[in-house]
């Protein structure tokens, strides 16, 4: 589950942003940093904060989906694009628990004019597959209008 083992160089940050997910700027939200495999998905590994909590013990579900979101916009970013989330869906298969190493990884899948799709799930250091999600992105236009 480290970066030491695969070959991962960290995506360029565009500018200080207050995005909840990445915004280095927003200093309440995740911060996450990405990083980008030779085959152009991405990556964030990381512990979430407690103060994200849902359930005791656990991770809150829109964190959860926060994260798989932002995985799977990076990997659309990783090829140079930026695009927004039309539609997403989230499949919660194991508790994520907070202060514990967790990898997320993005994927996209395959693109069609400005429609991309994309696939997203989050590991513990086993490996094992706690959440993953698809999801439906749509490039911004050159106003960012859809």
């Amino acid at each position: 589950m480290t970066e030491s083992a695969e070959k991962l160089t960290p995506m360029a940050l565009r500018a200080q942003n207050h995005c909840f997910g990445c915004g280095p700027a927003n200093e309440n939200g995740l911060r996450l940093e990405f990083l980008i495999a030779e085959d152009k998905s991405v990556v964030c590994l990381l512990e979430v904060p407690e103060r994200f909590e849902g359930p005791p013990g656990t991770v809150h579900g829109g964190i959860i989906a926060t994260l798989l979101d932002e995985a799977m916009s990076k990997a659309i970013r990783a090829q140079g694009v930026t695009a927004v989330t039309r539609q997403m869906e989230v499949e919660y298969l194991r508790p994520v628990h907070p202060v514990t190493p967790i990898r997320i990884e993005g994927r996209l899948l395959r693109n069609e004019g400005r429609k991309y799709w994309t696939a997203g799930r989050i590991l513990n250091p086993r490996g094992r597959v706690l959440a993953e999600s698809k999801g439906l992105f749509i490039e911004l236009g050159s106003g960012h209008g859809f």
